[in-house]
């Protein structure tokens, strides 16, 4: 898959059967459709007590990328429960993009109080992305 913003190959990282395309230029994320709602699930699963209509809020207009599988112009919607990020999201429901660090903020803010350290998803997704984009740690 490409990336919808610098138009380089992605890097799938697989996570509890989850598929997260990452990419390694811009370190941005597609989450395909459903995906978010699994990482939610997995979430639930670790304490949290969520549900992904909390977190969505309506279409705050057109972006300018487009999506990865049907090159359709994304729409920007707001996402998360407290501090929103605006995210870009197909408007066929293929998927979402997160620029860099996005998805890990949304998902860090819904993690459960208390989750032991190095088992959620936040933890696994920060762990994986800075391994495999050596710029993110040269800081």
């Amino acid at each position: 898959m490409k990336c919808p913003l610098d138009k380089n190959d992605m890097i799938m990282v697989e996570h509890r059967k989850i598929e997260i395309d990452f990419c390694l230029e811009c370190s941005g994320v597609w989450l395909d459709s459903g995906e978010l709602e699994l990482l939610v699930g997995v979430l639930n699963a670790e304490g949290a007590d969520l549900h992904l209509n909390e977190l969505l809020s309506k279409p705050a207009g057109q972006g300018k990328w487009r999506c990865p599988i049907c090159a359709h112009k994304m729409n920007k919607i707001w996402l998360g429960k407290g501090a929103k990020i605006l995210i870009d999201s197909c408007p066929l429901g293929h998927g979402m993009w997160f620029d860099a660090g996005e998805l890990q903020k949304v998902l860090r803010e819904m993690e459960p109080a208390g989750a032991p350290a190095n088992t959620t998803v936040i933890d696994f997704l920060g762990t994986a992305f800075q391994a495999t984009h050596g710029k993110d740690s040269k800081g």
